[in-house]
């Protein structure tokens, strides 16, 4: 493996790049704060007005941080997935557990519908749909670590992961068949993905569940890189493929359902990044890799997020659509180049 070649100087790169997205990220947005007044802000200084503060510390310093997280998140277990099942189109929504959150977004805004009377016209708090997506996401891992553990095949699971996702997005075509403009318009909303609307206790409580995630990632370092040579080569150096296949669900879950549960559905960059990242690294050995991804990753969102917030403008961009402009032509690139793949 190339890991150990890797220049630092590109780990060096990639840190001073993430800084400077990070500050980009903080200094533009819809209102216009001076970059003075916006750094005096964050070293605790009295620069601006009582708006700016707020602005500042209550919606673009949570943003930015959920960027971190939520890029990081995606990509890490794009990564995870696309070594368990050795296959680089795999992303972090194979296994469905995106379409439970979205499910379970579903049954609350678009539910409401069905019962009617005492349900018209509420609109669901950003607290309630991330308990409720958490909920479906949880359903949908406790179903498909039940099926992962009479499959031997990683193949056959992500074909059971791909079934998942089918049956969820057809409950939310039927939920979406009975419910009223209002709620269906707030649907959309939260399908569009948002880095916005997250408070300091929901970020903390995001960060604690990618950091479960990372930290999963870090003790399979080794197994992810016995994997790399084939399941039969990993089950000679002792590994128990059932055991790895377990720990590399329940890390991918936390990460991409509890990012899905806190921000919506977000595409592209758990596919991308691993991909851009082993160009970038020249390596394919996942202790180069993890930080890597999680480097890349982050800076990839801040810099979507960035673009999505249109700097200077009341208009504020899907982030969802910039994330899929972007990867899009990955996808492609990546199936034009599939048989020089770094496997």
């Amino acid at each position: 493996m190339a890991g150990r070649t890797t220049s630092p100087s590109r780990f060096a790169w990639l840190g001073l790049a993430l800084l400077v997205a990070l500050v980009f990220n903080l200094l533009f947005g819809s209102a216009a704060i001076p970059p003075a007044d916006t750094l005096s802000i964050l070293l605790g200084g009295e620069g601006g007005t009582g708006s700016w503060h707020y602005i500042i510390w209550e919606y673009r310093l949570p943003k930015a941080l959920t960027a971190v997280l939520v890029g990081s998140g995606l990509s890490l277990s794009g990564l995870l997935m696309q070594t368990l099942f050795r296959n680089p189109l795999a992303g972090p929504f194979v296994l469905g557990i995106s379409s439970g959150a979205s499910l379970g977004a579903a049954l609350l805004i678009l539910g409401g519908s069905l019962f009617g009377g005492w349900a018209a016209g509420i609109l669901v708090s950003d607290t309630a749909l991330a308990v409720a997506s958490t909920l479906g996401s949880l359903l949908v891992l406790i179903t498909v670590l039940l099926v992962s553990s009479r499959l031997k095949d990683a193949m056959a699971l992500l074909i059971v992961g791909l079934m998942f996702g089918s049956i969820t997005s057809a409950l939310v075509t039927v939920l979406a068949s009975f419910s009223d403009a209002e709620r269906l318009q707030q649907y959309i909303f939260w399908s569009y993905g948002s880095l916005g609307s997250l408070s300091w206790p929901q970020v903390g409580i995001l960060a604690l569940v990618c950091l479960a995630g990372f930290g999963i990632g870090l003790w399979l370092l080794k197994s992810l890189n016995a994997l790399l040579l084939g399941e039969k080569y990993a089950q000679s150096m002792g590994i128990s493929m059932k055991r790895l296949r377990f720990w590399v669900i329940l890390a991918t879950s936390l990460l991409a359902g509890g990012i899905t549960a806190f921000a919506g559905p977000i595409a592209f960059v758990g596919l991308a990044v691993p991909h851009l990242t082993r160009q970038w690294l020249g390596s394919s050995d996942h202790r180069v890799l993890l930080p890597g991804v999680a480097l890349s990753g982050a800076l990839l969102m801040l810099a979507c997020d960035t673009v999505a917030q249109w700097p200077f403008s009341s208009y504020v961009l899907p982030i969802n659509a910039i994330t899929s402009i972007l990867g899009a032509p990955v996808v492609i690139w990546l199936l034009l180049r599939r048989n020089k793949m770094l496997f």
